[in-house]
């Protein structure tokens, strides 16, 4: 298999963890406004209880996020194993709840696809030197990047630059939570990584997507309409995701942020004009409703696309080794504590202020965009082990800076010489064999 080949399937098989949380996801929209679920807990203070529910789904996964920083000794493979296999327990007990219905028992299905999958995953080599565990590292790499050739170049000075990058952590490395904060680097990455996280969920697409339904019912649409709408809403974030997959390492992650939180701000401004322009006592205007459905529901979520995404890739590639997991956990955490605050807020504040809570996530959106323009350093085409220099001497306001990091020009120029001197003694080898032939 080329390399370029197993690193898409390794990264696909990695990234299907993503279906555990975006079924559970999708679900609890349609579960909160169920008739039966609707009767059964919320016939009283509806608003509070329903965004109780929504709040301790996420709630969960904050607690979840951290525990995640106590993990590495798992390594990344052990930890999507152990993942999954909560998972599974968790849907076991969903399902057999008296309430819940047994559709929800299906995701158990990609919890134990990710179980199996994990089980095919190669540990990651940077996890394998720091355990001691460099043979293992440099296969790896070579599997990677030269169908299993441990002797070239780029693998050879992949992993010296690894092996150094570990020991020089090693000295320096981050015994506890607090030390994430000791230095300029360090702390410059977790503002950063919170900061994207925090701000995705303050474009407010949680509130739509928990509590779409409710939403929607102010613009006079209907929960079975609601329901068809949300799932082609998918299909379009589904579309938007494999655009913006191109778009990553060629446009770079600071524009997609910047345009991204832009433009759903313009389509929040549309949905809160529509949602003031007719109230839910008067809303039977079709083309209303259309023109609220497309624009904060449809335009918005493919937008979304752009800077959400890098909520989750900035944070995952801007820590080193010895900070990555409690660095990333953190960040996660933070998304949760957003999430959850707005999974409690979102029903209370539609049915207290109606459209005016749109002012919210306006007003954020266009503060994230600010934030990216004036903050947020450009990581394309950078390796994990040019983050440090990255983050430890280029400017904090980044608008006008040329600042370029060093160590990815001395890992190509390690790369190039040790081409060079494989050439120089083939070379040699070659005038030795012939000086060596009989005349």
């Amino acid at each position: 298999m080329k390399p370029k080949v197993y690193q898409f399937f390794l990264a696909l098989f990695a990234a299907f963890g993503s279906f555990l949380y975006g079924y559970d996801l999708g679900v609890i929209a349609s579960v909160v406004a169920s008739d039966s679920f609707v009767d059964k807990f919320l016939s009283v203070d509806s608003s509070t209880r329903s965004g109780t529910v929504v709040a301790l789904f996420t709630a969960g996964a904050f607690f979840g996020a951290f525990a995640a920083g106590f993990t590495d000794p798992l390594g990344r493979r052990g930890t999507l194993v152990l993942g999954a296999v909560l998972f599974v327990i968790g849907g076991v007990l969903q399902t057999a709840a008296e309430v819940i219905a047994m559709l929800l028992g299906l995701q158990i299905l990609p919890a134990l696809g990710l179980a199996i999958c994990a089980m095919l995953l190669p540990e990651s080599p940077r996890w394998l030197v720091d355990h001691d565990q460099s043979e293992k590292a440099l296969q790896t790499l070579a599997k990677l990047h030269a169908n299993g050739n441990v002797e070239d170049p780029y693998v050879q000075a992949e992993f010296e630059i690894i092996t150094a990058q570990i020991l020089d952590e090693h000295e320096n490395a981050a015994k506890s939570f607090k030390e994430l904060f000791k230095d300029r680097a360090n702390s410059r990455r977790i503002i950063t990584a919170c900061v994207c996280q925090a701000s995705a969920q303050m474009t407010g697409v949680s509130a739509f997507q928990y509590f779409s339904p409710t939403i929607f019912d102010q613009m006079g649409i209907s929960a079975g309409r609601t329901l068809l709408y949300q799932g082609f809403n998918s299909i379009i974030g589904e579309l938007a995701q494999f655009i913006f997959f191109f778009l990553i390492d060629r446009v770079g992650r600071r524009p997609l942020q910047i345009w991204g939180n832009l433009a759903c701000c313009a389509a929040l401004v549309i949905g809160a004009a529509l949602l003031a322009e007719f109230p839910p006592s008067t809303t039977d205007n079709l083309g209303a409703q259309w023109a609220f459905i497309v624009a904060s529901t449809w335009v918005f979520n493919f937008c979304f696309c752009a800077s959400g995404t890098m909520s989750w890739i900035i944070p995952a590639e801007i820590f080193n080794t010895a900070t990555r997991t409690r660095g990333v956990s953190i960040a996660t955490m933070v998304s949760f504590a957003f999430n959850t605050l707005i999974g409690q807020v979102t029903p209370i504040a539609m049915a207290k202020v109606g459209w005016k809570f749109y002012l919210l996530f306006i007003v954020c959106d266009i503060t994230n965009a600010l934030w990216f323009y004036l903050f947020l350093p450009e990581t394309k085409g950078l390796k994990l082990e040019a983050m440090d220099d990255l983050f430890a001497n280029s400017p904090w306001v980044v608008v006008g800076s040329k600042w370029k990091p060093g160590i990815e020009a001395d890992v190509n120029r390690l790369a190039e010489k040790k081409t060079h001197l494989a050439e120089y003694h083939y070379d040699r080898t070659e005038v030795a064999s012939k000086a060596a032939e009989p005349t």
